[in-house]
C-alpha cells in the first residue's frame, strides 16, 4: 500500500489539532479540569492512568469525580489521603470496572507525584525533554504499561503542544480500533499482533510513530466499524485494500 494518503491525513490532523476540539469525557466540567495543564497537570496524568478497560470518557472523568467526593484538588491535599480510603470512594461510587485495582493505582499515581515529581506533574515533561524521556517516565507508573505511555506523550504534543526534544520514541496506540483499521488497509496481515503494529507505524512514519495514530483511531470509531463498515464516508478509502474478515 502506498502510505501517501494516510501520512497525509495524519500530518494535517497534528497540525490542525487543538485542544478545543478534543473531547476527553461527556463531563464539561470535568474536560475543564483535564485542559487546565497549568493547574492541575496531575489530573491529566490520573485520567491517562485510569484510561484501561472501560469507556474512556468514563475513565477520564474519574479525577474530576475523585476531586469532588474529596474536596482535595491538589497533590499536597490528594496524597493525604490512605490508599484503603480510594477504595472505599471507588467501590462506593462504582468509578471504575475494577474499583479496588484501580484505587490503588490511582493512590500510587498521586504518591508517585508527590515523590519523585515535588507534587508537580509537570514535571514529567518540563524542560523540553526527549521523547524516550517522557514514555518511560510514564511506564514508571503502577499500571502504565506502553500503550498508556505512548498515549500520554503522544496527546501532551499533539493537542497540548507541548516541546519534546523529539517524536521518535511515541509509538502508536494500538487499540482495537487501530489493529483494525490498518488490518483493512493493509499495513498488517489479519491478526497482526502488537509490536507487528508498531513497528509498522515506525516504518511508515520514522520520526514520529505515533503521528498516524489519530487517523486511525478515528477512522476506526467513525468508519471503520467492526460489523460494517462505512467505507463510502472513509477518508482512508481511496487507499484501502478493505481487508474484512
Amino acid at each position: 500500500m502506498d502510505n501517501a494518503l494516510i501520512l497525509e491525513i495524519s500530518r494535517k490532523q497534528f497540525a490542525s489539532a487543538s485542544l478545543d476540539d478534543v473531547t476527553f469525557t461527556e463531563n464539561g466540567d470535568a474536560d475543564a479540569l483535564i485542559k487546565d495543564l497549568e493547574h492541575f497537570p496531575h489530573a491529566f496524568v490520573l485520567g491517562c492512568l485510569m484510561d484501561r478497560q472501560i469507556q474512556a470518557e468514563k475513565a477520564w472523568e474519574i479525577p474530576y469525580k475523585v476531586f469532588n467526593q474529596t474536596r482535595a484538588k491538589t497533590i499536597p491535599e490528594l496524597s493525604s489521603i490512605g490508599r484503603d480510603e480510594y477504595v472505599r470512594l471507588f467501590e462506593k461510587n462504582s468509578l471504575h470496572r475494577f474499583n479496588e485495582k484501580m484505587a490503588a493505582i490511582f493512590y500510587g499515581g498521586v504518591q508517585d507525584i508527590k515523590t519523585k515529581y515535588a507534587g508537580n506533574a509537570a514535571n514529567i515533561w518540563a524542560n523540553k525533554p526527549s521523547s524516550a524521556a517522557v514514555v518511560g517516565r510514564f511506564l514508571e507508573f503502577e499500571g502504565a504499561g506502553p500503550k498508556i505511555a505512548t498515549m500520554a506523550a503522544n496527546i501532551l504534543v499533539r493537542c497540548f503542544k507541548v516541546p519534546l526534544f523529539d517524536y521518535y520514541s511515541i509509538d502508536i496506540s494500538a487499540d482495537r480500533h487501530v489493529k483494525r483499521v490498518m488490518t483493512r488497509l493493509g499495513l498488517v496481515p489479519k491478526n497482526s499482533t502488537v509490536e507487528k503494529v508498531i513497528y509498522k507505524a515506525r516504518e511508515i512514519s520514522p520520526e514520529f510513530p505515533g503521528l498516524i495514530d489519530c487517523a486511525c483511531f478515528e477512522t476506526g470509531r467513525k468508519w471503520c466499524h467492526q460489523g460494517k463498515p462505512d467505507c463510502k464516508n472513509c477518508e482512508l478509502n481511496r487507499d484501502c485494500k478493505k481487508v474484512i474478515d
